[in-house]
């Protein structure tokens, strides 16, 4: 299989545009929150997910401040500098100082104006300018990886229906 190019991730990504939002799922047109988002375009370009997430609640392991969201990303994404921007770009935002990261999106481009595709709480899958404001919140960007991980399939998916998550926001 070959490596998928940020121009088919963004483009696996814009077919969940208006996809309601629904906590912990991950069903193109029928619901997904932002890990939903990523595990369907993940299973678009590579076929099975590398693992599947345990359940988790919305205020994503903030009391125990653990950053499991961002260490679910370094186990199956490729982390670049954050100034590093290109399309296909998974993005990881902290929503504020002091809290967990628990918001990622697919940066859709890189030019101005900067945009993103995210599930966003109360708004569905939209794809949205790269702001000042959602600048300041990245703390981490990741590439996808080269090839599907040891233990993928390599049957290229559509966004089929499971609905355990990583992490999520609240917004």
């Amino acid at each position: 299989m070959s490596q998928p190019t940020g121009d088919m991730i963004v483009a696996a990504a814009r077919q969940w545009l208006g996809t309601p939002y629904v906590h912990q799922a991950s069903a193109l047109g029928a619901g997904c929150d932002c890990l939903g988002l990523i595990r369907g375009v993940w299973r678009s370009c590579y076929g099975t997910e590398p693992e599947q997430p345990p359940a988790y609640t919305m205020d994503w392991s903030e009391p125990q401040g653990e950053e499991a969201l961002w260490q679910a990303a370094l186990r199956h994404l490729a982390p670049k500098p954050r100034e590093a921007a290109a399309i296909g770009d998974v993005i990881l935002f902290r929503m504020r100082a002091g809290a967990v990261a628990k918001h990622v999106a697919i940066q859709t481009a890189v030019d101005a104006p900067a945009r993103f595709i995210h599930a966003y709480c109360g708004h569905g899958v939209v794809e949205t300018a790269l702001s000042r404001p959602w600048q300041r919140r990245i703390v981490a960007r990741f590439a996808f990886p080269m090839q599907a991980p040891a233990g993928c399939s390599s049957t290229r998916g559509e966004g089929d229906a499971d609905s355990d998550a990583v992490g999520e926001e609240v917004m």
